[in-house]
């Protein structure tokens, strides 16, 4: 985001312009500028240094009910980031400290001190509290512990497996006794990436073909957990796979997010 090294006079932020229809587009957000505020007492002001762009975020620009609250018109977006406190009015919290919060789409940011957590970007990078110290990191672990009840043994398939969730829960799958973890993505890159060095059994790029026979091919026995970051086809290729048994976890559909009609389901199961 901003120069770490240089103090910012007059701070940008990100506000939502219109609601998009479909994929979002340019004309959909405006970037302004916004005044230095004065702070109050408990207050801090934080110099933003790394912010999420999550998925969860597209429902957030729809006006539509939802578990989280709509994004104003006009008003600065939020979302998850990690920066440096530059000035403090709070005992609590101390010039220098980095801290996550959830005001991010702005590149300066002023909140109570009680609504930001200190983070030790000595033991780990600033962009690691967005990830796997962060939300990402305990949606992978919850969702297959709690939700899908992993077991030792177990085939799992994951859906974005290169993406910030779906990474995680492949090398979390691995390391809880899965006998073999299968993940798509949508490039060869990414597809290589999640092999080679995330460590999954087997990988497939879904723009390749139909996911069915790709994920039978993977996974010719059937498989005990999806974990389910996409929707659409691959949640009814995932279906079609489960064995007695089976669970899923339901993380995401982001290949629905931008549509306008309902996605119509096929009968493309069992595989």
């Amino acid at each position: 985001m901003s120069d770490s090294t240089q103090q910012i006079t007059v701070p940008r932020e990100v506000r939502l312009a219109s609601r998009p229809v479909g994929w979002p587009t340019q004309e959909d957000f405006n970037l302004v500028t916004s005044e230095i505020a004065e702070l109050a007492d408990g207050e801090i002001r934080v110099r933003n240094e790394v912010m999420s762009v999550d998925p969860y975020m597209r429902g957030r620009m729809s006006d539509a009910k939802s578990y989280a609250a709509p994004y104003e018109l006009d008003e600065a977006m939020t979302g998850a980031a990690v920066g440096v406190v530059e000035e403090s009015r709070s005992d609590k919290v101390s010039v220098g400290d980095h801290v996550l919060h959830g005001l991010g789409w702005r590149e300066v940011a002023v909140m109570p001190a009680d609504e930001a957590r200190v983070v030790d970007t000595s033991v780990a990078s600033a962009s690691a509290y967005l990830g796997m110290l962060g939300m990402t990191g305990l949606t992978a672990y919850a969702g297959l512990t709690r939700i899908a009840q992993i077991k030792e043994g177990d085939v799992v398939f994951v859906s974005g497996a290169a993406g910030a969730v779906g990474s995680m829960v492949g090398q979390i799958a691995k390391a809880l006794g899965a006998s073999r973890v299968i993940g798509s993505a949508g490039s060869a890159d990414k597809v290589a990436h999640v092999v080679d060095d995330l460590g999954f059994d087997a990988a497939f790029n879904y723009k390749d073909g139909p996911v069915a026979p790709q994920l039978k091919e993977a996974a010719p026995e059937g498989i005990d957990i999806y974990f389910d970051n996409v929707g659409g086809e691959h949640l009814e290729a995932a279906i079609g796979a489960l064995r007695e048994g089976g669970r899923i976890a339901i993380c995401g559909a982001i290949s629905v997010y931008n549509n306008t009609e309902p996605a119509p389901a096929r009968a493309t199961w069992p595989a």
